[in-house]
């Protein structure tokens, strides 16, 4: 049965949201579990969507997987023998799934992972994971719609330097490099939180890593990996995320657990736009007594402004004062956003890579579709800030990315109830 969300706007909402674990994290730490046979723990696991589908995909490859939502545990037990394949019924679903693709060719020595799904939010090459594992030394190709490294002898560290600071390729080249024979040298490497994440607990598993932070890493390969226990970093886009429905519907809202160093682009320009952020012993804190001040978004790699928060950028900007300009400069299709809250009421118009939007005071409620997770959660945040009612479809998107949205909304004193997806 496919479900909805009933958002009935006028709430301010107000007081606090605890952060977990990160979406964008804990997947690839799943995958880096592969890398060492034994017993690997994760803690602050969410209980999101794409952590099941992992687990599943894991499953399928041998690996013994005991999940535990409420505690936000998962004990992943990875045998001495793996398989090597990642099927396209899970790997479509799930784009993060690419990066089984290092550990599998690191430990296995040969790897096939379809070509994956995930966001409708437009095209993201591969190129980059295939050339950086052809210079350890994989054989890499494409072969009926999967991508196929092979390394029967083993990798070799080497000098390689990305052409576009990606997060995947960083983490599959660091997973392939961990156990590479001798020393790899990474430069114009992604800097996002997430990477250091990687990077910790790879250290832990016993991996040598140097740079963590910077745009160059140096792995010196080492033999062996051992199994690990590890905490899963706070998700800054959930904080980002609470922190605009705090902004755009003129609330209190505590984010705790957020870590505000790890969105420091995003809470300046809400602070210079009129909002109150506090840092607070549990994390930090977003308060807008009257309607803030619209401001101008431009996205670019960490430490810039995350892709993922465009699209609450925009329903901030839909209802606040003045215009502004939202530039998206790293995903083609991540404007679809645009037209569902031009459904609301949104005074917006495209221009290639560009949304000029002019602020309205309220939106209205109509019938919106999610198509993909940050989209689906800007289209319910703005839903707050619309007369009457807004049905927002699609949130499977919503479930991959935030547990249980709407209970947390209605803790902070919103009118949102999931409900069965049918005709309004």
């Amino acid at each position: 049965m496919t479900e909805r969300f009933r958002v009935v706007g006028g709430a301010r909402l107000r007081g606090e949201v605890e952060v977990v674990g990160a979406k964008n994290s804990v997947l690839k730490l799943m995958a880096l579990a592969l890398l060492a046979e034994g017993r690997t723990t994760l803690t602050n696991v969410p209980a999101i969507a794409d952590v099941a589908i992992m687990a599943e995909l894991l499953r399928r490859l041998g690996v013994d997987v005991e999940e535990d939502p409420v505690s936000g545990v998962i004990v992943l037990d990875v045998p001495d023998q793996l398989g090597h394949q990642a099927d396209d019924e899970l790997v479509r679903a799930l784009r993060a799934s690419i990066c089984v693709l290092g550990p599998l060719v690191a430990r296995v020595g040969h790897a096939g992972v379809a070509i994956p799904g995930g966001d409708a939010i437009g095209a993201r090459g591969l190129d980059l994971h295939s050339a950086g594992l052809e210079a350890l030394g994989a054989r890499v190709h494409i072969t009926r719609g999967y991508l196929v490294a092979d390394a029967p002898r083993g990798l070799t560290g080497a000098d390689i330097r990305l052409e576009f600071p990606s997060v995947g390729a960083t983490e599959n080249i660091l997973a392939a490099a961990a156990t590479a024979q001798g020393r790899t040298v990474i430069t114009n490497v992604a800097r996002e939180p997430e990477i250091a994440d990687i990077i910790a607990m790879l250290s832990s598993m016993g991996a040598q890593i140097s740079g963590v932070g910077t745009s160059r890493i140096v792995v010196d390969g080492v033999e062996t990996l051992r199994p690990a226990t590890h905490r899963v970093v706070a998700d800054r886009i959930a904080a980002g995320t609470w922190a605009f429905a705090a902004a755009t519907t003129c609330g209190d809202v505590e984010i705790v657990g957020g870590v505000p160093e790890h969105l420091d682009a995003p809470l300046t320009s809400l602070a210079e736009a009129g909002c109150l952020i506090e840092r607070t012993d549990r994390g930090f804190r977003v308060a807008c007594a009257d309607r803030p001040r619209a401001f101008d978004v431009a996205t670019l790699p960490y430490p810039g402004f995350p892709t993922d928060l465009q699209p609450l950028a925009l329903t901030y900007n839909a209802v606040a004062n003045g215009s502004a300009m939202v530039t998206e400069n790293l995903f083609e299709a991540r404007f679809r956003t645009v037209q569902e809250l031009a459904r609301l009421g949104a005074d917006t118009q495209i221009d290639g890579h560009h949304v000029m939007t002019h602020g309205k005071p309220v939106l209205s409620g109509a019938p919106v579709e999610a198509s993909d997770i940050r989209s689906g959660a800007a289209l319910v945040i703005a839903g707050l800030v619309a007369e009457r009612a807004t049905l927002v479809s699609g949130i499977h998107h919503i479930d991959r990315g935030y547990p249980r949205m709407e209970t947390t909304l209605r803790q902070l004193g919103a009118d949102v109830t999931r409900e069965a997806d049918h005709e309004p």
